[in-house]
């Protein structure tokens, strides 16, 4: 399979956004086949001023805007607007990530689309949604992560408020509204007649959403989930444990594993211990195997822990920087990483999309856009005779 025929191939989508979240969505559309246009402001998505830039291309934007077409339009000036209104009419898919009503007062809002295309899949990402006393506040994926109750459970007890080291809000709004959009398309197929829908992708409430281990510990329990470093509130030994040379990762979550954890340490007494009967017994006293465990680990290096509970069944990983996961032999197995030409010629590689069908890789068009690259194709013909 390739992008020519995958399952959105014959898909339509044109994009009004910047920095992360919508453009990942646009981003994952594109991978599984669909056309993307991107339309950008004269000075272009925000991203593309994000170091690394070489000669003028910024890698963050090429990461999350591959195969794309792009056209910088300025959606105040009448005849803009008009290119802009014209490409969506042509479209199938129609993607923001404005804050609320923005899209509306540039006459491009779904009230628009609406009466001048019933067909169109209008989704809207936002920080808050698209109404509600919170509609018109905008965001980032910290102030997300802030609101959203993910800092308060990340980091150590005694530490600082920490955010996800990776953008999760960002991303999860992102891929919710691939998701949507996916499932809006195959309705749409089914039923042609049925028309098409408007697409509510508030960041605050997908981040809430994937937070239903921690949302679900609230509503048992009436208290609000607590930072526990790399632990975990319910499964011990499930951690980052020191050992002679740094650190590394156990996830030892029921009792076959804690018996294999026993014998790996050469400390079969601790399955006599009454502190470490149970999965919550030790969840409870968690800081006291800590303590066990890690005067055991002190005798060796975390290549060799890692080596041992692997061959004994136990899930575990050195704690590796992205330099170390990009070369694992894994990642080589599942063709991750992709060459990709940056608009100026540079040559680097990129993430690809990590899915298989059929036990293919997608062979996804890696090459980001220049801004406005297709800009006189895009306002001269219909995307679909617009050249790359």
């Amino acid at each position: 399979m390739n992008t020519s025929n995958g399952p959105l191939s014959g898909v339509k989508v044109v994009e009004f956004c910047q920095v992360a979240a919508g453009p990942f969505c646009g981003m994952l559309l594109a991978d599984y086949g669909a056309q993307v246009v991107k339309i950008e402001p004269p000075e272009g998505d925000t991203l593309r001023q994000w170091p690394p830039i070489h000669d003028g291309d910024s890698e963050n934007f090429a990461s999350l805007n591959r195969a794309k077409q792009s056209i910088a339009l300025d959606l105040k000036n009448p005849a803009d607007l008009e290119v802009a209104r014209r490409l969506v009419l042509e479209a199938d898919v129609l993607v923001e990530n404005n804050r609320a009503g923005a899209m509306e007062r540039l006459g491009l809002g779904w009230s628009w689309c609406r009466a001048h295309k019933p067909a169109l899949i209008y989704c809207a990402i936002s920080a808050y949604g698209q109404d509600g006393p919170r509609a018109g506040e905008g965001g980032f994926d910290l102030t997300m992560q802030a609101a959203a109750g993910v800092m308060s459970v990340t980091g150590e007890p005694e530490g600082a408020p920490v955010k996800c080291g990776v953008p999760i809000s960002d991303f999860t709004a992102g891929l919710y509204a691939a998701f949507s959009i996916a499932a809006a398309l195959a309705r749409l197929r089914a039923d042609p007649a049925g028309g098409g829908c408007h697409i509510d992708v508030p960041m605050f409430a997908t981040t809430l959403a994937v937070g239903a281990l921690q949302t679900s510990e609230y509503f048992g329990t009436g208290r609000n989930p607590r930072r526990l470093g790399s632990a975990h509130p319910r499964n011990a030994p499930y951690q980052a444990f020191r050992c002679a040379d740094g650190w590394f990762a156990i996830a030892a979550g029921n009792q076959k594993l804690w018996r294999a954890v026993c014998a790996v340490t050469g400390l079969p007494q601790l399955l006599d211990d009454p502190r470490f009967a149970t999965t919550a017994l030790r969840a409870e006293h968690q800081a006291a195997l800590k303590d066990v465990l890690e005067i055991r680990f002190a005798d060796s290096g975390a290549d060799d822990w890692v080596g041992r509970f692997a061959a004994a069944g136990v899930p575990s990983a050195p704690i590796n920087g992205f330099a170390e996961a990009l070369a694992d032999p894994q990642a080589e197995h599942l063709q991750l990483v992709r060459p990709m030409k940056l608009p100026h010629g540079r040559d680097t590689r990129t993430v690809a999309c990590p899915v298989r069908f059929d036990g293919a890789v997608l062979p996804v068009d890696t090459r980001p856009p220049a801004l406005n690259e297709h800009g006189a194709a895009l306002r001269g013909t219909a995307p679909t005779e617009a050249a790359r």
